[in-house]
């Protein structure tokens, strides 16, 4: 029988806030989730654990578990969680002091003192069968709300159709205040339930003059009570409200019976549970459809902006914070500086960032006033808060949230404290500006003085250039401004660089959530060369994580956040799931090394043969054949076989797709124009090419047979898909027999030696493209000139050349025991069969052998050492190049003497 949560929160507290019996306290945790006792058993007999560890226990399935007394749990565990075998669900690792694990189908971490694991009982509940059905952080209050606006409105715009920007608008400012009405009701700003008992008592059921009665509700709570006249007195009781929030004269909407009825079940939810920082992915699924989707919005909950916020700021607030607890003088202090401070979003959207800043600070200074019984009123204003928003709906939000954050806060400091500021009437909510923050200067929006501390962070817009319109690129050259143009960059790009250039000589720090993509391929040097030239440094930055929000249809993307300061001898770290590592720099590939820019290279760095485009066809299809078309015509004219090949691409190559072409030298022209299959097809080509306006086209119509490269090799050539999906372990690389024509966009390299595969396949030469190349969405995009030209690889022997080729046929071999099988499905890392995997393990041992004798331990560390390797061969090349002037100098400056 299954026990209940209330029942396993008991025993659980029970079991840590007593001595713990640490031999078995494994047994007993286990025990207290209901897992069968008999299993139990087995397990402490050995008979079931799996674990060959004194201190460590294994089931299969359901637990890793271990005892340590590291100095390093937080490394440990995550060298822990990465190495299990046997789909172990969750990962342990305690002292008995600290505990730490994580839940491995969920990524779900737990950081805690082990006496207080009972207030976190819920993370182990799937061991109870209790499956968790949505992230922690998620309000159910929150996500209910959301679903019942986002229904209002589409009842709402049903009955008012029109869909002009002005019919927005006025939208936009009447959910805001709807919002806010039912939020007041039910935090004693108005008395309870007052809104919604004032709209069924004095409203029709057909909603015929709801309208009306609103219009007249929303001009008493603009108007004070000194100043209102002969009102009626269910709306005179209303208090004067203020802030700019119901100034605006605006048209509101027309309801219906059935609208009026969702607003009064709307209004039967506790909005007090509401928080604030998730009305914007409220208003994200009430708006939908009017505003279009816009995949630059990214809603972010609560967890994920403590990564930007508390590595900004808090921490050292909090560091701070443990100095003035037995020091009242130093409490002052720290007080007067967290009223000094400055909090600037300049993409804000909802307000998210800026909400959660504001709610940590008042929760600080509350600290801080219990440490030393001050009986004070906050000294934290939103007026400290400065925000610049493009979308309308987000930034009225935005206002909006901030007051009733205030509130929300201002009522948890009166139950500590017995008094409090008055929320009403509402005072300005904050600075937050409606307008483009790529074009507007952000010291308008928030000046900075000479002295002033400020912090800039927030999830600005990612879109690729790509995906800019012109508009958006029109941005990025005015935020670029004084570089010059702007190239080809990640829209976020603007963000980074106007943050740049306000913290220049001021006591400022911004942080940002970013893709990765600014630090990977040709972006790293267009952006980051700018910023470390300003004198600036990356001060902490988390590692590649999944970024996911409370908003309705959320968007899930790989992300990093960067932090940036000014050049500062104080400490850097970078942080990862478990651990936070002090490192000596973070260059901007996020990685512990010197500030290198990996740039294009026209030839190899290495002593390697030259990777060339495929073969580009410029056809409209018609050199294209396939399988029906191919036999059709060999049907008709066998002797065509002559000019019929097969084609390989990314789909034929990966997925086992087969298409031909008709690949026709000079010599073969007069032969295939007698064919009229092909003669047809030819002159197709023809006019397509001439139609092109274009000085490359309209030559290459002059050899409408033909593809515009006719590239093959002698014997066999290696191709390297240029998209590789980022689950991958390796890039699926093969050998194409001579008479295969493989086209662009793949890379190839034609006549090679068999042990490049070795070196292509390896696993330092997959770090290596990981790193620095670029990203199509989020698969790594393969480039002759920016990863294989640029991959460092040592000067090795014949007999290690011939060690990697025995290595190369394994992995053929492996791979051919699997013929039912396409190379995506032998590379998909979830179904990779175990004696390719080996081979594969095999290659990369002796391809690591070629730089150095002992193996190395991580990708960190193979990085750290290709890109010292990297700036070895680049020194080397730059002294060879000089070496090979100075001669030609010294022969003029004699020829001159001898004259």
């Amino acid at each position: 029988m299954k026990k209940n949560i209330a029942k396993i929160e008991e025993e659980l507290k029970q079991l840590v806030t007593a001595d713990i019996d640490k031999d078995n306290f494994i047994w007993d945790l286990l025990l207290v989730y209901g897992l069968p006792k008999a299993s139990i058993s087995r397990l402490k007999k050995g008979n079931l654990n799996l674990s060959k560890d004194y201190h460590g226990v294994v089931w299969k399935k359901k637990l890793h578990f271990k005892y340590s007394d590291s100095d390093n749990l937080h490394e440990k565990i995550t060298q822990i969680a990465s190495e299990v075998k046997h789909s172990e669900r969750f990962v342990i690792l305690t002292d008995f002091k600290d505990f730490l694990a994580i839940d491995t189908k969920t990524e779900d971490t737990l950081d805690c003192n082990i006496n207080e694991l009972y207030k976190h009982f819920d993370f182990f509940l799937p061991w109870a069968g209790i499956e968790k059905t949505q992230r922690h952080n998620e309000n159910p209050a929150d996500v209910k709300a959301a679903e019942k606006m986002a229904k209002l409105f589409d009842e709402i715009k049903k009955d008012n159709p029109s869909s002009t920007s002005e019919n927005l608008h006025e939208l936009n400012v009447f959910f805001t205040r709807l919002l806010f009405c039912y939020f007041a009701e039910d935090t004693n700003i108005f008395k309870d339930s007052e809104f919604t008992n004032a709209i069924d008592s004095h409203t029709h059921e057909d909603g015929s003059d709801l309208q009306e009665f609103l219009r007249r509700l929303f001009d008493v709570l603009d108007t004070h009570e000194k100043d209102r006249k002969d009102l009626p007195e269910y709306l005179n009781k209303f208090p004067y409200v203020n802030g700019g929030l119901f100034k605006e004269d605006v048209k509101l909407p027309e309801f219906s019976a059935r609208s009026r009825r969702m607003i009064l079940d709307s209004g039967d939810l506790d909005w007090k549970d509401i928080n604030p920082d998730i009305f914007g992915s409220m208003i994200q699924a009430v708006v939908r459809g009017l505003e279009g989707d816009d995949n630059t919005k990214h809603y972010t909950s609560v967890p994920n902006i403590m990564k930007v916020i508390n590595p900004l700021f808090l921490d050292e607030l909090y560091e701070e914070y443990v100095k003035t607890i037995d020091n009242k003088h130093k409490a002052k202090e720290l007080l007067q500086r967290i009223y000094n401070l400055k909090i600037f979003d300049p993409a804000c959207g909802s307000g998210n960032f800026l909400i959660i800043a504001y709610k940590e600070l008042r929760k600080l200074e509350m600290k801080i006033f219990e440490d030393h019984e001050m009986l004070a009123f906050s000294g934290i204003k939103l007026s400290q808060f400065y925000g610049i928003e493009l979308n309308e709906t987000a930034h009225e939000v935005a206002m909006l949230s901030l007051w009733l954050t205030e509130h929300q806060m201002n009522v948890e400091f009166l139950e500590k404290f017995g008094q409090v500021n008055p929320t009403l009437p509402l005072k300005d909510a904050g600075n937050i500006v409606l307008g483009n923050a790529c074009r507007i200067p952000w010291e308008d929006v928030c000046p900075k003085e000479k002295d002033d501390e400020i912090y800039i962070l927030g999830n600005p817009p990612y879109l690729g250039g790509r995906m800019q319109d012109k508009n958006q690129k029109a941005d990025l050259a005015v935020a670029y401004g004084l570089y010059g143009k702007a190239p080809k960059v990640d829209y976020i790009a603007g963000w980074f660089l106007k943050a740049s250039e306000y913290i220049k000589d001021c006591n400022s720090k911004y942080s940002f959530v970013t893709t990765n993509s600014i630090c990977q391929g040709e972006q790293v040097d267009m952006i980051w060369s700018i910023i470390l030239n300003n004198k600036q440094e990356i001060g902490f930055a988390y590692s590649n994580f999944k970024w996911d929000n409370n908003a309705k249809n959320n968007a899930a993307v790989i992300v990093t956040i960067i932090g940036v300061r000014n050049q500062s001898p104080l400490p850097k770290y970078i942080f990862s799931k478990t651990s936070k590592v002090i490192v000596k720099n973070i260059n901007p590939y996020l990685l512990d090394a010197k500030n290198t820019f990996i740039k294009k290279r026209t030839i190899p760095l290495s002593r390697f043969m030259s990777m060339e485009y495929g073969n580009m066809a410029i056809d409209g299809g018609y050199l294209i054949l396939s399988v029906e078309e191919m036999k059709h015509l060999l049907s008709i004219n066998p002797e065509t076989s002559t000019v019929v090949r097969k084609i390989i691409g990314a789909q034929e190559f990966l997925n086992g797709k087969v298409r031909y072409c008709l690949w026709i030298k000079d010599e073969q022209l007069e032969f295939v124009n007698s064919i009229p299959l092909i003669a047809e097809r030819i002159k197709a080509v023809k006019k397509k090419r001439l139609a092109i306006d274009d000085k490359g086209s309209l030559e290459l119509a002059k050899r409408p047979h033909q593809f515009r490269e006719m590239k093959e090799g002698l014997e066999s050539s290696i191709i390297v898909p240029t998209v590789s999906s980022e689950r991958r372990e390796f890039i699926p690389i093969g050998f194409m027999n001579k008479e295969d024509v493989i086209i662009a966009p793949n890379q190839v390299i034609y006549d090679p030696e068999p042990y490049y595969l070795g070196v292509l396949s390896s696993k330092m030469h997959m770090v290596w493209m990981k790193t620095v190349a670029g990203r199509l969405k989020t698969d790594f995009r393969y480039s002759s000139s920016l990863v294989y030209n640029t991959f460092p690889f040592p000067d090795i022997s014949e007999q290690r050349k011939q060690e990697i080729t025995q290595c190369v046929f394994r992995i053929l071999e492996e791979r051919e025991k699997h013929p039912d099988k396409t190379l995506a499905q032998l590379y998909d890392p979830d179904k990779m069969p175990q004696g390719l995997r080996e081979a594969h393990k095999a290659n990369d041992e002796v391809i690591e052998r070629c730089y150095r004798s002992k193996p190395f331990e991580s990708d960190e560390e193979r990085l750290e050492y290709l890109f010292k390797l990297y700036e070895k061969m680049i020194a080397e090349e730059k002294e060879k190049d000089t070496l090979f002037e100075k001669p030609k100098k010294t022969r003029k400056r004699k020829n001159k003497e001898i004259k």
